[in-house]
């Protein structure tokens, strides 16, 4: 029997966002590291009587606009492509798609890869973008057109503009990706998943490059009614940009968001090849189920702590290693308590060089977008040496405080950060954890 070949290393070399703090990569950093918030009043529908009225909205974004530069990834000499949808592509395609395409496209562009397409083969290149709820403002919207006018008023790209794996396979056709192509939805952890099951994907060289990420548009009556009956938003509606606040004694619910967050991850050999900018390795991912209930974090967030440990041991990395922690914490009274208290558990002898903060006290919660968004801050923390802040945390919560843990109040830390670790987990007891390491 032939020996089994050691696992390839996997580089992060493309980074794209969308979201509701900058229609850019570049953007969305400035404002997580400056502590800027994107929250404020929904103004994709009159919330109007709904318990929550605020969101953190995309806004200002067009996919029609053209690109900074035109792209030919069918290689030199082929038609080009100037921007990321055209108007009619734009009416064919639901919103979660719109965004993920800026995304997916800025990362492509950021990696480079584009100059060498004429010697990659497009079968090594793959694509998978998550989505935890789908297009569901196309799904509402529809049911009311053929309420209101029958069978015949149907859209014919209905089903285009909604079903979950259209951004992956839409970005595959406009970049030439011929390689593994996939949609993963597991809720908010959606996007942690596609991250790391793409990482092993060229790991054991099923491909050599991944553009892999997830994207979220449910900024809609349905989606935001429904969290609200469900308790889970935070009511703070006179005060959005105060409302999202992980950790603080006063929270009391999330704030819905959206957007989308696309990662390149190549190769380690083969981005080292052709000259790539490295922002840094995946090292290490891990992937449990709490297998307790369907919107709870099992006790101590045990489920939550294994796929930390997992991601640790896959990583090869003592837990001492990792000066930063992208937390999944939502404001939820409970939820961030729990998984605070597995951080404290996994990192319990290294307490003192370690930071952890939560972005979505500045997105709110990007839900299949979150990982993402999430892993974004741990890598951009890696390149930078800068630790971005847990906005609004004004009152420690007595028993996060407890913990011994830095939440990073505030304001954030410069920091050589030479691993970080990122965590997403989901309704239904789905968790992921992402290890990075500085290249």
């Amino acid at each position: 029997m032939l020996a089994a070949s050691p696992p390839r290393r996997v580089a992060i070399t493309g980074l794209g966002a969308v979201t509701p703090v900058g229609l850019t990569a570049p953007a969305t950093w400035a404002s997580l590291a400056e502590g800027r918030s994107g929250i404020g009043p929904i103004t994709h529908f009159d919330a109007t009587g709904c318990t929550a009225r605020i969101a953190g909205e995309v806004r200002g974004y067009d996919p029609t606009q053209a690109l900074a530069q035109a792209l030919y990834p069918a290689g030199p000499g082929t038609e080009p492509v100037t921007q990321a949808l055209s108007p009619k592509e734009l009416r064919k395609l639901g919103r979660f798609t719109h965004l993920g395409m800026g995304a997916g496209l800025e990362a492509y562009i950021d990696s480079g890869l584009d100059a060498h397409r004429g010697t990659l083969a497009s079968e090594r290149i793959g694509v998978s973008l998550g989505v935890g709820l789908g297009g569901l403002p196309e799904i509402v919207a529809t049911h009311e057109t053929w309420r209101l006018g029958g069978w015949r008023k149907i859209s014919p790209f209905f089903i285009l503009q909604s079903a979950p794996n259209i951004l992956a396979g839409q970005l595959a056709i406009l970049l030439n990706c011929r390689g593994p192509n996939m949609s993963i939805a597991s809720a908010c952890a959606t996007s942690g998943h596609a991250l790391g099951e793409s990482a092993r994907a060229i790991a054991r060289g099923d491909a050599d490059v991944m553009l892999a990420g997830g994207s979220e548009a449910v900024i809609t009556p349905v989606a935001v009614g429904a969290f609200a009956q469900m308790k889970a938003l935070s009511t703070r509606n006179d005060e959005p940009a105060r409302a999202s606040r992980p950790y603080d004694a006063d929270r009391d619910g999330f704030v819905i968001g959206e957007g989308a967050v696309v990662f390149v991850l190549e190769e380690w050999e083969h981005a080292r090849a052709r000259g790539a900018r490295i922002y840094a390795e995946v090292l290490g991912y891990g992937a449990t189920a709490d297998a307790y209930h369907l919107s709870s974090l099992a006790p101590q967030a045990e489920g939550s702590r294994r796929s930390m440990t997992l991601a640790l041991r896959d990583a090869a990395l003592d837990p001492s290693r990792v000066g930063y922690v992208s937390a999944h914490a939502t404001s939820t009274p409970g939820g961030d308590g729990e998984e605070a208290a597995a951080i404290a558990a996994v990192f319990a002898g290294s307490l003192s060089g370690l930071h952890v903060s939560a972005v979505k006290s500045m997105t709110g919660h990007l839900l299949g977008a979150a990982g993402a968004l999430g892993a974004l801050a741990a890598v951009l923390a890696i390149d930078r040496g800068v630790v971005p802040p847990t906005l609004n945390l004004e009152t420690l919560d007595p028993a996060c405080g407890a913990l011994g843990l830095n939440f990073t109040p505030g304001v954030a830390v410069e920091k050589r950060v030479d691993a970080a670790l990122a965590n997403s987990f989901g309704f239904g007891g789905t968790n992921a954890s992402l290890v990075f390491g500085r290249a």
